[in-house]
């Protein structure tokens, strides 16, 4: 399964994505227009900083080294050796795995799927029930480690029409094994307190951890597909667009600050996801009212440094926004002033992560009470209350750090 390369929609596709899909996008609050393009993925801003001249510069060369323990540390909070050196370390399992196909112009998990490490076992189980073989999947995702599992339809529309390889970040076939019906999309929960730091490099080692969580579990998950009989293609940010599929598993509803927000979670999430032809019942995609909440909210754009988070409606897409999907109305983020404030930061920035009102510990009954209120039609005091709370305040690093020695 594979986008044809360099090929335009035909009306006959958009006809039959239309009958397919209208019904769930809808229940999701997914809206595409006549002018959907599929996304190439070597216009994605983290690809672009290493082709695009008018992305990279020595900021984000220097970005992407500090990942390889060449940052540049500084006195202040949050940005010392210790500090890169935990979020470097939270990256090491993503790491061996992205790097090991290098040599081929696969940076797995990134821009290409992570190999199979087990073949597809020649003896098939068969499956009589889906609905059974769902709930058993999502019992093993949760045992080897995910915090949310869903499942939806496979929608070929988020697959990139084209991968990239990194030998010199030209495009290359972005392929699947044929047959693949469904996408098992897992979320994988980043640590509050170290999401409170934000920004600094400290913060990144929420990040980081969670990539290395994910690699690990969808391999193993992907593994006991196979072991099963069927095809499975373990994926992170690769191969496909996670956030619409997530979506459609019902796991969540997109917000303002180009997050999935989850009733368990909020926005403090990674997902992750597999291509498989296991048999498999799929998750309805249920708007809960966070649309309506981001509506009146917009606290994210307000605490951007970058200013690169939208105010106002949802908009379509157009022109030379090289980062963004064409044919989506939703709420579009400017990718290069965002990813500029990253470089000049030498880390990743989550502060629309942390301000977030849903951005809590779901478990008290005064979040649960304050949930409910918020995607009801009372959300206009549910966020009076949040504004008038310390919740969003960050925490500095030292104090994440408390008696630690100084590095």
């Amino acid at each position: 399964m594979s986008w044809p390369s360099n090929s335009g929609v035909s009306d006959e596709q958009r006809q039959d994505w239309k009958e397919r899909f209208s019904e769930s996008d809808a229940a999701a609050g997914i809206e595409v227009t006549e002018e959907f393009e599929p996304f190439k993925q070597r216009n994605d801003m983290f690809t672009r900083a290493f082709w695009d001249e008018s992305v990279r510069s020595k900021q984000t060369d220097a970005f992407f080294s500090s990942y390889r323990m060449k940052a540049s540390y500084r006195k202040g909070d949050g940005f010392r050796q210790k500090d890169f050196a935990l979020r470097n370390a939270s990256w090491l399992i993503s790491d061996i795995i992205s790097n090991r196909g290098g040599d081929s112009g696969k940076r797995e998990g990134f821009q290409a799927p992570i190999d199979n490490d087990t073949p597809v076992a020649e003896a098939r189980v068969e499956i009589d029930d889906p609905t059974l073989m769902s709930a058993e999947v999502k019992r093993i995702a949760k045992f080897f480690g995910a915090d949310l599992a869903g499942i939806t339809a496979m929608d070929e529309r988020w697959l990139y029409s084209s991968r990239v390889d990194t030998r010199d970040f030209s495009e290359a076939e972005n392929t699947l094994p044929e047959g693949m019906t469904s996408v098992i999309v897992l979320g994988h929960q980043m640590d509050k307190e170290l999401v409170a730091t934000y920004p600094s490099a400290l913060a990144g080692a929420a990040t980081g951890r969670e990539y290395s969580h994910e690699a690990a579990i969808i391999m193993q998950l992907a593994a006991y597909i196979r072991n099963l009989g069927y095809e499975a293609v373990a994926s992170m940010n690769d191969t496909g667009l996670v956030i619409p599929y997530a979506i459609k598993a019902g796991l969540g509803e997109y917000a303002r600050n180009q997050l999935v927000i989850t009733p368990e979670y909020g926005p403090r999430l990674r997902f992750s996801k597999i291509f498989t032809n296991l048999p498999l019942d799929h998750d309805l995609p249920a708007k809960m009212g966070v649309e309506e909440f981001c509506n009146i909210c917009t606290q994210c754009a307000d605490a951007c440094p970058a200013k690169a988070l939208p105010f106002g409606e949802k908009t379509v897409s157009e022109g030379d926004a090289a980062s963004a999907i064409k044919g989506v109305r939703k709420w579009t983020s400017d990718a290069k002033a965002c990813f500029g404030y990253w470089a000049k930061l030498q880390s990743d920035c989550a502060i629309c992560m942390r301000v977030c009102p849903f951005n809590r510990e779901f478990d008290t009954w005064q979040n649960k009470l304050w949930l409910k209120v918020a995607l009801s039609r009372w959300r206009e005091w549910a966020l009076w209350w949040d504004k008038r709370s310390k919740r969003a305040d960050r925490l500095k690093p030292k104090e994440w750090w408390g008696g630690s020695p100084e590095a």
